[in-house]
């Protein structure tokens, strides 16, 4: 009799340890609506190169027995750009409406005559990421690995939409954060600058923007401190704005040009 309770003993702690460490965060925040559009023109000086959407399906989709936003961020060249080196992208993630951390990730790549396709699923409870490489005309699996991840990991769409749960209001000018992604077979420790509040003009209107930076190692494409700024509405909302990146030569931007809100 004595062993029975010690055994019912040892499965309730197992049972309340194995709960802790593997439940889901829960963040409150009103940023992410189904339904969601936003339209994108990207330019590099005075030149249209390109034009972007990203918008939340409609719907709730439902992954590892979790309700989910569908995301997805579409992008192609346009003019000149689009005779030199065609692109036509599609990245997409199913992301925890409640943790707002991804199930799945997955690209689908055009560029020019390069072709990538690949879906990277993540189980947060045995902490791994399985990433499926698929054949780039058939469409078929041609291998998967797995990778470690840690809590909360994010991809590279899930992470963006992340950083809009952000309450700004608790961080500090130049305040650096980090947050955890899994990207191309690879973990970052992504470090992110907060620079403080602007007032920008945009083709929806005119906003007061939270502005952000990741932080860049030495390179050759970049110039100066700081070289990639985006810039997020500062509301409840916080709709991405804009982009800008600083080149040695010239600057490439993103700019909104329609917004549609969610519900």
């Amino acid at each position: 009799m004595k062993r029975i309770w010690i055994y019912i003993i040892l499965v309730f702690v197992f049972a309340f340890t194995f709960a802790d460490k593997y439940s889901y965060r829960s963040l409150q925040q009103q940023s992410l609506k189904r339904g969601e559009r936003i339209e994108y023109r990207v330019h590099y000086g005075l030149i249209n190169a390109a034009e972007g959407v990203m918008e939340i399906d409609e719907k709730v989709h439902w992954m590892n027995g979790r309700p989910c936003y569908k995301v997805d961020i579409y992008g192609n060249t346009i003019g000149f750009f689009d005779m030199m080196l065609r692109v036509r992208d599609n990245w997409g993630s199913y992301i925890d409406t409640s943790a707002i951390v991804p199930h799945r990730f997955y690209r689908y790549i055009a560029e020019g005559k390069y072709r990538k396709k690949e879906i990277v699923d993540f189980d947060h409870y045995t902490e791994l990421a399985e990433v499926h490489r698929l054949d780039k005309h058939s469409g078929k699996l041609k291998e998967k690995e797995s990778f470690p991840i840690p809590n909360n990991v994010q991809d590279l769409v899930s992470g963006y939409y992340y950083l809009r749960t952000f309450d700004f209001d608790t961080i500090r000018k130049n305040q650096i954060f980090q947050i955890e992604g899994f990207f191309d077979d690879t973990l970052y420790h992504m470090k992110v600058e907060y620079l403080g509040k602007e007032e920008l003009k945009t083709k929806v209107g005119t906003y007061d923007a939270l502005v952000i930076s990741p932080i860049m190692p030495d390179n050759s494409l970049f110039k100066g401190r700081n070289p990639i700024r985006a810039w997020l509405s500062d509301d409840k909302k916080k709709i991405p704005l804009k982009v800008k990146a600083e080149l040695f030569i010239g600057a490439l931007e993103i700019d909104i040009k329609d917004y549609h809100s969610g519900k």
